[in-house]
């Protein structure tokens, strides 16, 4: 049966999948893909549930009432970002491999979109899903105009809303993108620098939630 839930919806994606996969040793590329993804996995989820893996990506899912408070989430997104680069250095300092895949792991980038909203759960050929245009918008986040030669998080309007954070006092910058049907979408990314990605203490409840209207307001 098919039933309605409103939550989290999050796409932990690695940039530049694509051509480190192609122009690496079949044995040593996706193994490496796939162990980076897993140590992100064992960062976020739980309090997030993993509802598929997508190639370069995990999709995962944060139903209302699971992630308490929703504001931690964000500390539970630089948890990622830690576990991806300090496993990915680890590839990258062991010498006992020189393939093309070991030497150039490195330039792999770890991007999470975040968004809030309804989708429909259901069962097709025996196998849970979730559907829905929110479902599609998370997923069409993962094409934008943030600059891909760093890490990111790109949290959209309602997450902000729903994770109850002021931008300004946690390093988040508006940012926006227009997709067909969907219209311009109002987002928020922060930029994971070197040495960043470290979980801090998530700001106080009382005093940093703002109104919808100051969010994205000019």
């Amino acid at each position: 049966m098919a039933r309605t839930k409103t939550g989290f919806l999050v796409l932990a994606d690695i940039s530049g999948f694509t051509e480190f996969v192609t122009a690496t040793a079949l044995e040593h590329g996706p193994p490496i893909i796939a162990d980076l993804l897993q140590t992100v996995i064992d960062r976020i989820a739980p309090p997030l549930m993993v509802q598929e893996i997508e190639g370069d990506a995990v999709f995962a899912l944060g139903p209302a009432g699971t992630v308490v408070p929703p504001g931690v989430l964000l500390d539970v997104f630089r948890g990622g970002f830690a576990g991806f680069r300090e496993r990915q250095r680890a590839i990258d300092a062991d010498e006992s491999c020189s393939c093309g895949a070991c030497r150039s792991v490195a330039r792999l980038r770890l991007k999470i979109i975040g968004h809030y909203g309804p989708f429909l759960e259901q069962t097709v050929g025996g196998r849970g899903q979730v559907a829905g245009s929110d479902v599609i918008l998370a997923h069409r986040l993962l094409k934008n105009g943030v600059a891909g030669d760093t890490d990111y998080v790109l949290l959209t309007r309602p997450a902000l809303e729903t994770m109850n954070l002021d931008p300004s006092r946690v390093g988040l910058l508006p940012h926006s993108e227009r997709y067909e049907h969907f219209g311009t979408v109002d987002c928020f990314v922060q930029s994971i620098a070197a040495g960043d990605g470290a979980p801090t203490a998530p700001p106080p409840a009382d005093g940093v939630g703002f109104p919808a209207r100051a969010i994205g307001a000019s």
